[in-house]
């Protein structure tokens, strides 16, 4: 079956913009353009201003590469992203993300957690994607643990993410051959709880 939604790139007839974004992504630090990646390369400009954020989300950020990872996969999760949580469960695990984890996450479960900066991005990440805003007492533990910097990121990581999870879903990005993403029945809103 033909995918009719992911757009087509011939990386050997790129236009003069889509050039120049398609070499800053290949040589940072992602090492290739993959993925929502190459849909966005339809709009150069918006690609080049992207790919520079989610550079910034996934490699920059002033959180913890564990902590960063867990607010993707709550993303994926939530959105249903399954080229993402394809790509970020084994980033996660090597980040040091328990596995147990990140089983719960991928069925929608309440996690345990024994590090409290973990819970902390847990139930801010699920307190926004849900409920499309944050607990007072949600907030203040992230804070106390995050520091504002902190909060400022994970907001960052979460919007990035999410745009990288509209993307996926609405052009049927390819897994080709990723972890799978269990479907399930329950709305995003009701997820977590």
């Amino acid at each position: 079956m033909t995918n009719n939604r992911y757009p087509a790139l011939d990386e050997n007839n790129l236009t003069p913009d889509q050039q120049r974004v398609y070499d800053a992504i290949a040589s940072g630090p992602r090492g290739g353009v993959r993925g929502p990646l190459r849909v966005w390369l339809q709009s150069p400009q918006l690609a080049q201003r992207a790919q520079a954020l989610g550079q910034f989300a996934r490699y920059d950020s002033s959180l913890d590469p564990v902590l960063s990872e867990l607010a993707i996969l709550v993303t994926a999760r939530i959105w249903g992203s399954g080229y993402e949580w394809g790509a970020h469960a084994p980033i996660a695990k090597k980040a040091g993300l328990d596995g147990q984890v990140i089983a719960a996450i991928a069925s929608a479960s309440r996690p345990v957690f024994d590090n409290p900066a973990q819970s902390a991005v847990f139930e801010f990440a699920v307190d926004l994607h849900r409920d499309r805003r944050v607990a007072d007492t949600t907030y203040a533990c992230a804070l106390d643990l995050l520091g504002t910097a902190g909060v400022v990121d994970l907001v960052g990581i979460c919007g990035y993410y999410t745009l990288i999870s509209m993307t996926i879903n609405v052009f049927d990005v390819p897994r080709d051959g990723m972890e799978t993403l269990p479907a399930l029945d329950i709305p995003p809103e009701d997820m977590f709880r």
